[in-house]
C-alpha cells in the first residue's frame, strides 16, 4: 500500500518509517525489529522488514539467522548487529518519540504533522493525501 501511495504522489509524499514495537500483541515483535536494523547495517532493512512481515507467523529467534542467510546477508555480522547497544538504543528511541507523538498501535499515520484517524487502507489514505495537496499541504506520512 506504501509504495502504491509512493509511485502516485512522487517526491510531494515523504515516508518515515520508525519501529514502534507492540511485545504485547506479539512476543518476537521486538527481536523482529532488531532483525531488520541489523539488516539494515547490511543496507537491506526493507528486504528483512517484508519478508518478516510476510512470514510474522512463522516468526521465531531461531528462524532469523535462516531468513538473514536467505537475503544474503553476512551472517557473523548480523548476529553480531543484533546484539549491537546502538541498534536497542535507536528502537527505543523510535517508540519513546512515537509514544510523545500519539502513537498508540501500528500502522500509525501521521499527513501534514497530524495522526490520520481514517481507515488504513489504500483508498482512504489517498483520499486524505489528495484533500490535504488540495488545500496546498505537503504530504508527509
Amino acid at each position: 500500500m506504501i509504495q502504491r501511495l509512493q509511485k502516485a504522489h512522487g517526491k510531494k509524499l515523504r515516508f518515515a518509517f520508525r519501529n514502534f514495537s507492540l511485545t504485547q500483541a506479539h512476543p518476537y515483535a521486538l527481536i523482529a525489529a532488531e532483525a531488520a536494523e541489523a539488516a539494515a547495517l547490511q543496507g537491506k532493512f526493507w528486504q528483512m522488514h517484508d519478508f518478516i512481515f510476510e512470514n510474522q507467523v512463522s516468526l521465531e529467534p531461531e528462524v532469523l539467522p535462516a531468513w538473514a542467510n536467505e537475503l544474503g546477508l553476512d551472517l557473523k555480522k548480523f548476529a553480531a548487529a543484533i546484539q549491537q547497544v546502538s541498534i536497542n538504543k535507536r528502537i527505543e528511541e523510535d517508540r519513546a518519540s512515537g509514544i510523545e507523538s500519539g502513537v498508540n498501535g501500528t500502522p500509525t499515520f501521521f499527513i501534514n504533522g497530524t495522526i490520520y484517524d481514517g481507515d488504513d487502507d489504500y483508498e482512504s489514505l489517498r483520499a486524505a493525501l489528495v484533500r490535504e495537496e488540495a488545500q496546498g499541504g505537503k504530504h508527509n506520512q
